[in-house]
């Protein structure tokens, strides 16, 4: 393996000179910029980044640690995260826990032993054992929509409940009555937010919520399509299903397509975050969110003003999502 001392006698300069051109720490002359460069390209030299670390006492390296990679909305914002994370010259280094608690803790300590610069968090569960862990460490942190009660670590995410008023409150305008909600696991705070939401909504309007129209599930669209088929075959009446996310909406839309009903002209079926997949589905789902990626980004660019300000007040960083009417949603209407 080739090292600076080979680049340096190729191009017939010191070695220093080299670390210079290639960390742009000092000027340096074209003409040895220009050889240094052309060493580099012949013998193939990569920079030790275990070295540079050292050295620096930063790896440029991020940590984003996520509860699965099969959802698209985690997709979407990963993107957004690394768009950011590049243009800081920082890389990303990604964990999937699985929905897994102990293959969480598993993978925040492997990320915290890489010595990377910052982590993005947005927790599977068990969160006394990650605030266990935030205790142990000092590495500057963000956690994304779930909150991990006690952790010094900013924040941002959507706003649910307003999220889910949104979506409720169409279905209301539309004329909806009876709507039934697929929330996400209790244990989760972005949950109990979406399903207040939900209830606010319909309280606005005097309506008081009807509390077996409330079902939970998994956040899967799996899960969205079992929840369905239970609401679907024990509560009559049901013209629109409000589903916590766009995955168990997608899922809800395959139950009522085998139940025999009509989505919108007898099933109304709203989700929540606009992923790019909720475009393309028929009929295409009427949704609330925010731009995933920008999400992302958002959340990348607070961790990098972390890692230069460690010492900066925390940030709760709340985005607003919006209505995206498709045609999944229509006034209620009875086939003859």
């Amino acid at each position: 393996m080739s090292t600076i001392k080979d680049v340096a006698a190729l191009a017939g300069v010191s070695f220093t000179t080299v670390s210079h051109v290639l960390n742009d720490t000092r000027p340096v002359s074209a003409d040895a910029r220009r050889r240094v460069l052309a060493a580099v390209e012949e013998i193939g030299y990569l920079p030790s980044a275990v070295a540079r670390s050292l050295r620096k006492s930063e790896t440029k390296i991020v940590g984003v640690l996520v509860p699965t990679v099969n959802n698209p909305f985690v997709a979407e914002r990963v993107c957004g995260v690394e768009d950011c994370c590049r243009l800081a010259g920082s890389s990303v280094f990604l964990c999937n826990s699985d929905n897994a608690p102990k293959r969480q803790q598993q993978s925040m300590r492997t990320l915290l032993e890489k010595r990377i610069d910052g982590l993005l968090l947005s927790s599977a569960g068990d969160a006394a054992s990650l605030a266990r862990i935030f205790k142990l460490a000092t590495v500057p942190s963000v956690t994304v929509d779930r909150l991990v009660p006690g952790a010094r670590a900013d924040r941002v995410s959507v706003n649910n409940a307003d999220g889910a008023y949104k979506a409720v409150k169409h279905l209301l305008d539309l004329g909806h009555r009876r709507i039934a909600c697929i929330s996400g696991p209790a244990e989760f705070e972005v949950t109990a937010e979406r399903v207040d939401g939900w209830r606010r909504a319909q309280l606005d309007r005097g309506i008081t919520p009807d509390e077996g129209l409330l079902i939970e599930s998994d956040f899967s669209s799996a899960g969205g399509y079992e929840a369905a088929r239970r609401l679907l075959r024990a509560q009559a009446g049901i013209t629109a299903l409000f589903a916590s996310n766009d995955m168990m909406a997608l899922g809800a839309l395959r139950a009522a397509a085998e139940s025999g009903l009509k989505v919108p002209q007898q099933l109304s079926i709203v989700g929540f975050d606009d992923i790019e997949l909720s475009g393309f589905v028929y009929p295409a789902l009427t949704t609330v969110g925010c731009s995933i990626k920008e999400l992302g980004r958002e959340a990348a660019r607070v961790l990098v003003d972390r890692i230069e300000n460690p010492a900066a007040p925390l940030k709760d960083v709340l985005l607003t999502p919006r209505l995206v009417v498709r045609e999944s949603t229509s006034a209620p209407q009875r086939l003859g």
